[in-house]
């Protein structure tokens, strides 16, 4: 019998020491908030801190230079991880930056729709207030189905009605566990000729991704978070469609196009249209360095991993009187929602940072609308990844007894 793909291996004890071994904080902290921002192994911080003690060296611009070919493979392994190519890759500074370039590709007028649902993230949402405000964009959502997540029939009945500029959803939203159904939605948009935007910033390296399945013109992610890279920097992907059709930022520089002549400008080929000019190369780099990383270790297994510990996870806290867990939908993702009695979330983030445990919360003053939906005054959100082991949830379960039995 052939030996299995490599990543596609069962995980073993053995590999959760290695990745453990390759993430120095595991020993100090219990690092259950991977959906803020995750612990990101050396090869990341070595790749970050080796381009910016050369440009100490040598000089900003000739680093670049030398580093050319590194930076070239950082857009290949990213590639890598979505199954496109290289050339559909704009490097950016979040995932947010990303969705904005994306939304400025489309000239809104009054009367004109985006359609979305109700599991938004939040700074998308701003845009799209925003938007209304400023240009009189009517903003509607579509339906949930009954278990959690949008309905695809709903947004095939938006989209059949109001023939919006734009259909705009959050793969994986920052609260409540959920995984919508992406690629259902990428159907009906195909179907009738709507751009699609999809924010994947909970998605990237958290779930095993072939985006040309997903079928969006336009994709938003992050690499501080499941990616384990460094903070400050993104990437959005952009279809071979989209760059057909000449779409492009409406504030583009000269790292998207040339200025031939006064008067006009020529788009350069790729996604590159999409970024800008000045960019930390070190970060990129050390994005590229998570990449790699997240592919050798294979991204469907430790996906898998990730979701098993985030359901052991509900069962146990969930078990705690006072502790209500808040997630909802036919898939579950690594982000686990919890209401607790008592005190605000954010009073039991910081007394669980106190005893070495790592996580985060959503309080009414950030995100009333969302907690509203949920039923909840706050939530404390818990996140763990693959290289967690049962010693980090003994800790957060162990605290949040005796937290909330004081």
């Amino acid at each position: 019998m052939s030996a299995p793909p490599a990543g596609t291996e069962p995980i073993t004890a053995a590999d959760v020491a290695r990745w453990r071994a390759d993430t120095p904080g595991t020993q100090r902290r219990h690092h259950l908030n991977n959906a803020g921002a995750a612990l990101p192994p050396r090869p990341v911080t070595d790749a970050v801190r080796t381009h910016l003690d050369l440009e100490a060296e040598i000089g900003g611009y000739e680093a670049a230079g030398a580093a050319r070919a590194s930076i070239d493979d950082a857009y290949r392994a990213i590639a890598g991880l979505l199954r496109c190519a290289p050339g559909n890759i704009a490097m950016t500074s979040s995932a947010t930056a990303s969705y904005a370039q994306a939304l400025s590709v489309f000239e809104f007028t009054a009367g004109d729709v985006i359609v979305t649902t109700s599991a938004d993230y939040l700074s998308n949402r701003l845009m799209f207030e925003s938007l209304s405000a400023r240009r009189g964009v009517r903003v509607l959502e579509a339906a949930d189905l009954p278990s959690g997540g949008v309905d695809p029939e709903s947004v095939a009945a938006l989209v059949s009605a109001e023939r919006p500029r734009l259909v705009a959803v959050t793969w994986v939203p920052t609260f409540g566990g959920l995984v919508q159904r992406v690629e259902d939605v990428g159907e009906v948009c195909v179907a009738a000729g709507v751009p699609y935007l999809v924010d994947g910033c909970q998605a990237v390296g958290q779930l095993d991704i072939d985006v040309t399945t997903v079928r969006c013109d336009f994709l938003a992610a992050t690499a501080r978070k499941f990616l384990r890279g460094p903070r400050g920097v993104g990437f959005l992907y952009v279809s071979d469609g989209a760059l057909a059709r000449d779409w492009h930022p409406l504030l583009v520089d000269m790292r998207g196009a040339k200025w031939p002549a006064p008067g006009g400008y020529a788009l350069f080929d790729g996604a590159r249209r999409f970024e800008q000019w000045e960019q930390s190369h070190a970060l990129v780099l050390g994005m590229g360095a998570a990449a790699r990383y997240a592919l050798a270790a294979g991204v469907a297994r430790t996906a898998a991993r990730a979701h098993a510990l985030a359901a052991e996870l509900r069962a146990r806290l969930a078990n705690i009187p006072g502790v209500r867990a808040l997630d909802r939908g036919e898939r579950l993702s690594a982000i686990a929602a919890f209401e607790c009695a008592g005190p605000d979330a954010s009073v039991l983030v910081r007394a669980l940072r106190e005893r070495g445990v790592n996580t985060t919360a959503q309080t009414a003053d950030e995100n009333a609308v969302a907690l509203q939906r949920l039923g909840a005054s706050s939530l404390l959100r818990v996140s763990p990844h693959y290289y967690n082991d049962e010693s980090d949830l003994d800790a957060i379960e162990n605290a949040l007894r005796e937290l909330l039995t004081q």
